[in-house]
């Protein structure tokens, strides 16, 4: 299996748990999906630096389709992630 298709098959099953737990939490409700311009908009950036954050690894995201979509706990992790940076800078 090539190097792509792992990724590709790794970023798909990672995806898919976090929309598991998602729709497991005790709302008991859908997992909430943004589009590429809502998460950006949530977190205050513009759409070529959420793409940025992407390729990098910072927010999880999936495809389906042409779509590209960003489960909204991906949004909470990247900025827990970002918090929890900052605290330990400013220490």
């Amino acid at each position: 299996m090539s190097s792509r298709l792992e990724a590709a098959v790794a970023e798909l099953g990672a995806a898919i748990e976090e929309l598991v737990e998602a729709a497991t939490r005790t709302n008991g409700g859908p997992p909430e999906l943004l589009s590429v311009k809502e998460a950006a908009r949530r977190l205050g950036i513009g759409r070529t630096a959420l793409y940025h954050e992407f390729t990098n690894g910072h927010v999880r995201s999936f495809k389906v389709g042409r779509r590209r979509l960003v489960p909204a706990t991906a949004i909470d992790a990247y900025i827990g992630a970002h918090s929890d940076e900052s605290a330990r800078s400013a220490r």
